[in-house]
């Protein structure tokens, strides 16, 4: 009998993938990729082409062992990675380990782990695309060039330990350009002036807010104003100016591409984008389903395009028509457009199995895994669904030339609003929260009816500054300015916050004084290599060069030139930069500056070595002691193990191994730790003196987010 072995990434994979083959075929896992750069060393020839050096990873020599000894007893071998540029690339190296030849047919791709995909995968094998390699071997050898040029110059200018990237640099002075708009914002006065009403001889009330005034909308900045036109609406009449009634179609989204998917799981879940992947690559690989065994669940995560295939929107209808009524499948299916600079590679993410409802594996995932799923099966499957119809009441109320709005809107067909809906905050012009919507309660009147005035309210406010950027808003804007794949969203974020450039304060994005500093440097420094467009122009030169547009050496040349000659002007023209902590040191009375050793970094008194005073440097948590209402702060100890503590100790005692939830205790007040005892995970109050025990939290063998 012929014997195949198929390889692919990971064991989860491997196990499903071997539920829909034959007793002729034996499926193992590479573990991700085998071969990379070296990483003591810069591993590129720059005077043979811009030649990687590649070196078998330490971590996968048993495991390129047990590859070359598995094929022994075997007649063909098929390389089943990712159907993307890593995933080619580590077919390539693969390929090269086991030595077999690349240009025969010994590639295999599925967009989702289904048997009817994997049977047409095995009928088109292929030999392996080197101009997808090639650009994943341009992306890793640029990469390197900006880390190992850049890092060290940092380290030297500023502190060792520094690391520069040529995404995540760019990704940083995102993040450092909105908070410097933050500082810079200027808050403006404005009022809000609602109009209290209800029909003569009714008691219920309704509310109009003021428009503008002369038939002209305006926009009320000063007490005085308000002031003259509560004047002149409590003396004089209020009546019905026109009633307008309309109706609108609400459209669905399309389904969801990587980064939609990661903006909803940030906002609807609260995932990070880093967990949202990790969730989705167990979703795509392979779960175990009672009674069915391993499934893969959706199609290929990491895709920037909204297409579905023909075959899979007709079964899709069949499920619509079925499941809810044929009055809520559109006589056409919803085709989508995708985005400018779409690689169109895959489908969208979808489920690959509509039987496979929440509600059928719901026993059998884990919490995450069951709000993930849901997530994508009910948005894919509104995306196929007939538009809401919505119906639209605007009531004008004048007053002395005052005009007042009064809306509300009715849903009359919830259409694809029975399934799914976006998330979305809706705001007003001056971003309040615009509360108009169903269930506002609206009279029936005519035109010319005089209305009751039951009251005015006014009130204060002012213009609120620029939001900071969650990783949803971040992944969004790196998808417009075409900055970045979906592949590379979340490790980007991740890095930029394992660096300590950026802190996540509840979900936003907000940078270290240290992550400013490494900005400004670079961005006076590499103005080039830190421009949106030229970080886009070199995604749209990789993808070239998949295409077989452009010679990959020839974009590596060009740009190693350029960026060796501003590493060397950089280094000659400035000097080293003293980062200064806001702290004075207790004995001298001068400036405290951030050091590092090898221990961490640590306060040392700018006034050394006259004064050796040092400090360690306090990690806020932003909580109060429950014991003495100091700071409670992050530490370690010696085998690097964190807790916190109060900032007092010893003289509080107060210590915790938990972290901290963000929730309230509802007995005292105090905030909640989460804390492993007895084998269990329990959320229980922070003060030793209160009882409150919150319900176990279920463990989960999977491996923790960095969130």
């Amino acid at each position: 009998m012929t014997k195949n072995l198929v390889i692919v990434e990971s064991p989860a994979k491997a196990k499903t993938i071997k539920k829909h083959l034959g007793s002729g075929y034996k499926v193992m896992a590479s573990y991700g990729h085998v071969r990379d750069l070296p990483v003591k060393s810069f591993g590129i020839k720059i005077d043979n082409n811009y030649e990687p050096e590649y070196q078998i990873m330490s971590d996968k020599r048993d495991t390129i062992k047990k590859l070359k000894e598995s094929l022994k007893d075997i007649d063909n071998v098929y390389l089943a990675t990712d159907p993307d540029r890593e995933g080619e690339a580590i077919s390539f190296h693969l390929a090269h380990i086991l030595k077999i030849d690349p240009s025969t047919n010994c590639r295999i791709t599925f967009n989702e782990i289904t048997k009817k995909a994997i049977d047409k995968a095995l009928d088109n094998k292929r030999p392996i695309d080197i101009n997808m390699y090639n650009a994943q071997q341009a992306r890793r050898v640029l990469d390197r060039i900006v880390g190992y040029k850049a890092s060290p110059l940092l380290w030297k200018k500023i502190r060792k330990g520094l690391s520069a990237g040529r995404v995540q640099s760019v990704a940083l002075r995102l993040v450092c350009e909105k908070e410097a708009e933050i500082k810079a914002f200027v808050p403006q006065e404005y009022w809000l002036l609602n109009l209290k009403l209800s029909k003569f001889n009714e008691d219920r009330i309704f509310i109009a807010k003021y428009h503008g005034s002369g038939g002209r909308k305006k926009a009320l900045n000063k007490e005085e104003d308000v002031n003259k036109v509560i004047d002149a609406v409590n003396n004089n009449p209020i009546v019905v100016k026109s009633t307008t009634i309309s109706e609108r179609k609400r459209y669905p989204s399309p389904p969801f591409i990587t980064s939609t998917m990661q903006q909803e799981a940030s906002n609807k879940l609260a995932y990070s984008t880093s967990r949202t992947m990790r969730i989705a690559q167990q979703l795509y690989e392979g779960l175990t389903i009672k009674d069915e065994g391993s499934i893969g669940l959706i199609t290929y995560m990491r895709t920037d395009s909204v297409r579905i295939a023909n075959d899979f929107l007709y079964l899709t209808k069949e499920f619509i028509e079925k499941t809810y009524g044929k009055e809520f499948s559109p006589e056409k299916f919803n085709y989508y457009k995708n985005k400018k600079g779409a690689q169109d590679a895959h489908e969208a993410i979808r489920p690959t199995d509509l039987s496979m409802t929440p509600q059928r594996v719901a026993s059998s995932l884990t919490k995450e895994q069951l709000n993930l799923y849901t997530l994508i099966f009910n948005r894919y499957i509104a995306s196929q669904m007939t538009p809401a119809i919505i119906e639209n009441v605007t009531i004008d109320i004048e007053s002395e030339k005052h005009l007042f709005k009064a809306s509300g809107n009715k849903t009359l067909f919830k259409g694809f609003l029975s399934v799914y809906e976006d998330y979305k905050q809706e705001k007003d012009d001056n971003g309040e929260d615009n509360l108009d919507g169903d269930n506002v309660y609206l009279p029936n009147v005519k035109d010319n009816e005089q209305l009751e005035n039951k009251g005015l309210l006014k009130a204060q406010k002012f213009t609120n500054p620029p939001s900071r950027y969650t990783e949803a808003s971040l992944v969004r804007v790196l998808e417009e300015k075409g900055i970045g794949r979906p592949s590379t969203y979340a490790p980007t974020i991740n890095v930029i916050i394992k660096r300590n450039y950026v802190e996540k304060e509840k979900r936003s994005l907000v940078p270290t004084d240290l992550g400013i500093i490494v900005n400004d440097y670079m961005v006076e420094n590499f103005k080039e290599l830190l421009d949106y467009d030229f970080t886009a122009d070199m995604e749209k030169n990789l993808d070239d060069i998949e295409s077989a547009k452009i010679d990959w050496v020839s974009i590596i040349d060009k740009f190693y030139k350029d960026f060796i000659q501003q590493i060397d002007i950089a280094d000659k023209n400035t000097k080293k930069i003293v980062i200064e902590s806001d702290q004075v040191c207790e004995l001298c009375g001068k400036k405290m500056l951030v050091k590092t050793s090898r221990y961490g970094d640590f306060l040392g008194c700018s006034g050394y070595p006259e004064c050796k005073n040092t400090k360690p440097i306090l990690s806020d948590t932003g909580y109060k002691c429950p014991k003495c209402q100091g700071r409670v702060i992050n530490k370690k100890t010696k085998t690097g193990k964190t807790f916190i503590s109060c900032e007092n100790y010893p003289k509080c005692d107060f210590s915790s191994w938990g972290t901290i939830t963000g929730d309230m205790c509802p007995k005292c007040g105090n905030f909640l730790v989460k804390v492993f005892e007895n084998r269990k995970t329990l959320v229980k109050c922070s003060l030793d003196t209160c009882d409150y025990i919150a319900e176990p939290v279920k463990s989960s063998k999977k491996k923790k987010d960095d969130e």
